[in-house]
């Protein structure tokens, strides 16, 4: 997710952290011992989105710090298993949480119980990659723009259907959003994952719904549905011709989202310096970033502080989205 817009502010004072990061030198990472086994813990089950990219980063990772690196999918409660097994380990790099946006940000908003707080129980080690939504429509719906959308919504009020993953989910809470900020009214049908509603999207059971881009934009191209626009703040370079919220009459829609790697709380900095380091490197890697840009995946790199505040900023932006919505 491109997501929300940082301050000035924030930006500047990530800048300074991964600054201060570079500066740093290689032998006070060399100084901090590693377990002989890391866990990346994944909340979701394998052959999912999250999970192929933490398949993708392991290998490189494990090559950045000398040590063996595996994913542990550990699924339940969109994501927020994982995270409470990462929050209640010890803060050592041996258990470390492949982190989706919506299980740190969404999930304290919706979830009636969590067993734990992201922001207090976790400590972020490095942003890593983020990716933006899509707004599609059924090919055979009578808009083509989101203006018309929004007309054609105000003018059949809750008849408008727009599917998701599930309560609570991103592209929930993204429809959720754009009533709060339009006024319109629409009816939100939850699926068991967005591959069964984006399939109702072209099959006409549903008028509309948020989806990654990287699995819509097949189905773009063919012709089985339509494009109205890109969540991001920017364009994004896989549907350069789709304008974004914002340029289709939306003023500050801009929303997406990322993956972090977050470890238990109370790490060593410099454990957590070491690892942004290889999480960093690793990214660079040609072949690693070919390979999520495929996915539909930009690579993110930075600071631990810049993941921290993207954090913080989304949590509050989806705060706003999720009043009156409530997941188990």
């Amino acid at each position: 997710m491109t997501s929300t817009h940082f301050s000035r502010r924030h930006l500047m004072a990530a800048m300074a952290g991964s600054a201060a990061l570079s500066a740093l030198p290689h032998r006070a990472f060399a100084q901090q011992p590693l377990p002989p086994l890391i866990k990346l813990v994944v909340g979701y089950s394998a052959g999912g989105p999250v999970d192929g990219a933490a398949r993708l980063l392991a290998p490189a990772l494990s090559q950045e710090l000398g040590t063996q690196v595996i994913v542990d999918n550990r699924p339940g409660a969109s994501g927020s298993v994982g995270g409470d097994a990462v929050a209640k380990a010890a803060p050592d790099g041996a258990l470390l949480f492949f982190g989706a946006s919506p299980t740190i940000t969404i999930n304290p908003n919706v979830q009636r119980k969590m067993a734990f707080d992201p922001m207090k129980d976790l400590t972020p080690i490095a942003p890593l990659v983020d990716y933006t939504n899509v707004l599609v429509v059924n090919k055979d719906l009578p808009v083509r723009s989101v203006a018309e959308l929004l007309a054609y919504a105000k003018a059949h009020p809750g008849k408008v259907f727009y599917g998701s993953a599930g309560i609570g989910a991103s592209n929930h809470l993204s429809g959720a959003l754009l009533e709060k900020m339009t006024g319109v009214q629409l009816t939100h049908v939850p699926y068991k994952g967005s591959a069964p509603a984006l399939a109702d999207v072209m099959g006409g059971t549903v008028t509309m719904m948020f989806d990654i881009i990287a699995t819509s934009r097949p189905f773009i191209q063919s012709g089985k549905i339509r494009a109205l626009a890109v969540t991001s703040r920017q364009r994004n370079r896989m549907l350069p011709e789709v304008p974004t919220m914002i340029e289709s009459g939306v003023a500050g829609y801009d929303v997406g989202g990322w993956f972090g790697l977050y470890g238990p709380a109370r790490m060593d900095a410099a454990l957590v310096a070491r690892l942004n380091a290889a999480a960093h490197k690793a990214l660079a890697r040609e072949d690693v970033a070919h390979r999520l840009r495929e996915q539909g995946y930009e690579v993110w790199s930075g600071g631990a502080e810049l993941l921290a505040a993207k954090g913080q900023a989304d949590r509050r932006l989806w705060a706003t989205a999720a009043q009156g919505i409530e997941a188990e």
